[in-house]
């Protein structure tokens, strides 16, 4: 495995484990999906996207049904997507993506955090360094595909060579450039993949080693940074432990 899915599961694993806050991320996508492109799935590619992961995530039915009708409403808030961006503890960057319908709130919020831990948020752009901006697909694979092939066809939109297999899932997990996620996504569906879930991740390339005690107090700033209702997902480059 690649150290973009490595590090995707570790993250994954420890922070989407709980599911109520997993469903209230994917909520708030459906709706910016529903906005953006109506609520019916075969005519929004990016809402069918979205179901997908929904799916991936063990989202009930009803709830995902709910989402959509809810997002149609009037009374239904804007959400903004918002990176934060600068560095907590022991040097280590950390980058929080949120989904808003207030940025003076959320900012605030997420402000307080890095204050609390001894960090400094830093201006927007000031750590794209430490991370490489990319658009994740996964989707089923099918019987006798070539994938050094499907690579090849896909090498126009700056798809990475490497891709992630779990054959636990029976899926595959291909990284590309964010601007060609269209694209990409369509593609696949052209090729006859199934449940092609999309997604956008930022991968640090330069990990950074921690001491245990380090490690724990940079989890706990994180965890208090996913209490938010706005928060979706934290980044760090702190390397992932080996437990």
């Amino acid at each position: 495995m690649g150290r973009a899915f490595e590090y995707r599961k570790a993250t994954k694993l420890k922070r989407w484990g709980h599911m109520a806050k997993t469903f209230t991320r994917l909520g708030k996508q459906i709706a910016i999906a529903v906005k953006a492109g109506g609520p019916e799935p075969e005519n929004n590619p990016t809402l069918r996207s979205v179901i997908a992961t929904c799916k991936r995530e063990n989202m009930p039915k009803d709830n995902i049904e709910r989402a959509i009708k809810n997002a149609m409403g009037k009374d239904q808030s804007d959400y903004k997507g918002m990176t934060y961006e600068g560095y907590g503890p022991h040097g280590v960057a950390v980058f929080v993506d949120t989904l808003t319908d207030n940025t003076t709130r959320t900012v605030a919020d997420v402000r307080s955090v890095f204050n609390k831990f001894g960090g400094n948020l830093g201006t927007t752009g000031s750590l794209a360094f430490l991370f490489d901006h990319k658009c994740v697909f996964t989707f089923k694979k099918k019987d006798g595909v070539d994938m050094e092939e499907l690579i090849l066809d896909l090498i126009d939109y700056n798809v990475e060579d490497e891709f992630d297999e779990d054959p636990e899932e029976g899926t595959i997990t291909i990284y590309g450039d964010p601007k060609s996620y269209a694209a990409i996504q369509k593609h696949l569906e052209e090729c006859g993949f199934e449940d092609v879930g999309g997604d956008f991740t930022y991968i640090p390339n330069d990990l950074k080693d921690v001491t245990d005690e380090q490690r724990e107090t940079i989890d706990k700033m994180v965890e208090r940074l996913e209490e938010f209702d706005d928060v979706q997902t934290v980044y760090t480059n702190m390397r992932p432990s080996e437990e």
